[in-house]
């Protein structure tokens, strides 16, 4: 239960580390909800839209903050030849891959801390991953 109630604090830390440095807004620190793993909706909300914007285009209310733009998630087809990038944003999700956009790693590993909030259940982490890395696919502009 302990590591329940901390790990979402540190998840945060992850978040709201990259906006530390910036002097031009500071944030209050929340922490971070465990949500369904099989409503997509409900983890982008509570977990991308902070930074990536409710509509997905890097607008969200973090993103001022951050030294590098958020990427606009509604483009990743049209910049990937018209075909939405799974595999990528799969290991951008998990934190497998370091993305040049976000500079020094602004991301969150979204993996690892899935990875805890399932209290290791893979498939779980799975679920919540692929469910999230659809709701990107479908927010892409026609």
């Amino acid at each position: 239960m302990f590591i329940r109630r901390v790990f979402p604090i540190i998840g945060l830390f992850f978040c709201l580390a990259a906006f530390g440095e910036s002097q031009q807004r500071q944030i209050k620190p929340v922490a971070v909800t465990p949500t369904s793993p099989a409503s997509s909706q409900e983890m982008y909300t509570a977990y991308c839209a902070v930074c990536h914007g409710r509509d997905g285009r890097g607008n969200g209310p973090a993103a001022e903050a951050l030294k590098v733009p958020p990427a606009d998630l509604t483009i990743l087809a049209r910049r990937n030849g018209n075909r939405y990038p799974s595999d990528h944003v799969r290991s951008a999700i998990e934190g497998d891959v370091r993305l040049p956009e976000h500079g020094s790693k602004e991301m969150p590993a979204w993996g690892a801390l899935f990875w805890r909030m399932s209290q290791g259940h893979s498939s779980e982490v799975q679920l919540r991953i692929s469910n999230l890395n659809e709701h990107i696919e479908s927010m892409q502009a026609k």
